[in-house]
């Protein structure tokens, strides 16, 4: 069940019915400045509604103000040991911080940064990993459990509450899928706080892509979380994207749906490379359009009246469709003639 909770990110919203956001977060030196903001600007239009920087020192903590006037998104600011680097991120204009309560060294320090996040309209999210829940927990529940993490999440976010602080995002997240999903389950069943949801540490693009959308897929479905990233090894751009296409896939986003058969003996076109260039032709399209790229004359004229631009294949030629209707005949160069109409049909609507 999606939160009724709500709180706010900067000018967005998480949770309380707001559409479900995407997050990512940077590998750049948080030190270098260059760097670190360009990743912000391409994770931002790669389509990262909030973006996750580490603040792991002084200079760091210093380069944050900097980050946060040049950003056009969000930003949250990733602490652990520290309470002073998460005091001081807060003050220096952090719009969210994302720590575990308990690696700050104590109640007092809880309260520092409690009463920073409070006063500057700062949420806080608690973020439990299956591989650094405590000692106690592991050994009463003989390993790695949803129950608990579930337990770790609630007694961290409890913290904060005897503070008087309340803006709160919990995740609570595995690598294994199903225990990340049955975590945030009964997470969703005990607590009404915005539930950031993801698979960490899920792999390389296709396999760990394949991981996220099973358990954020899932969740989303069944109406538990807020925001998500999906969490791969690599370049980061990869994570918002592939974040989109789960969204889209499963009707919370639009944007640019590609529809695309899985080929049979009747193929008489290269129908996988041109929905590769296709795909690759609008991978930042965030206009609202349904694309088909079809083998034959057996489904495509069906999938070419419920896409608004549809390519159906023929002998070394293709039948372009627009609005379920055939327009005419393409030859030569397939690929770039439909792209082309894919362009001016999105001019047109614009």
């Amino acid at each position: 069940m999606a939160s009724q909770k709500q709180v706010k990110v900067g000018d967005l919203l998480i949770g309380g019915g707001a559409p479900v956001s995407v997050q990512s977060m940077t590998n750049t030196d948080t030190r270098d400045r260059e760097s670190t903001l360009a990743q912000i600007l391409r994770l931002a239009k790669a389509g990262c509604d909030l973006v996750r920087i580490s603040v792991f020192d002084q200079e760091s903590c210093g380069n944050v103000r900097y980050y946060v006037d040049h950003s056009p998104v969000p930003l949250s600011a990733d602490i652990h040991f520290d309470w002073k680097l998460a005091v001081a991120s807060v003050e220096n204009g952090i719009q969210s911080l994302r720590i575990n309560p308990g690696n700050i060294g104590g109640r007092e320090n809880v309260r520092r940064v409690a009463q920073a996040c409070k006063m500057h309209h700062v949420p806080v999210r608690v973020g439990v990993n299956s591989g650094s829940l405590e000692k106690e927990i592991l050994s009463r529940y003989g390993g790695v459990t949803p129950e608990g993490m579930v337990e770790s999440a609630l007694y961290h976010a409890a913290l904060l509450e005897e503070e008087g602080f309340g803006e709160i995002v919990l995740s609570l997240k595995s690598s294994d899928v199903k225990t990340t999903v049955e975590a945030y389950r009964l997470c969703a069943e005990r607590c009404d706080y915005p539930l950031h949801v993801g698979i960490t540490e899920a792999g390389l693009p296709g396999q760990g892509t394949l991981k996220s959308a099973i358990g954020i897929g899932t969740l989303l479905l069944e109406g538990i979380g807020d925001t998500i990233r999906v969490s791969l090894t690599g370049d980061p751009e990869e994570e918002p994207r592939a974040a989109l296409s789960i969204l889209k896939a499963i009707g919370f986003r639009k944007g640019f749906r590609l529809v695309s058969c899985p080929t049979c003996g009747r193929t008489r076109l290269d129908t996988p490379a041109i929905a590769r260039q296709v795909e690759e032709a609008f991978k930042d399209e965030t206009r609202d359009i349904t694309v088909a790229v079809m083998g034959c004359v057996v489904n495509g004229p069906g999938e070419a009246g419920e896409a608004q631009v549809a390519l159906c294949g023929g002998d070394q030629c293709g039948a372009l469709y627009i609005d379920g209707k055939y327009v005419r005949r393409l030859t030569g160069d397939i690929a770039g003639a439909f792209i082309q109409a894919v362009r001016s049909y999105l001019n047109e609507i614009q």
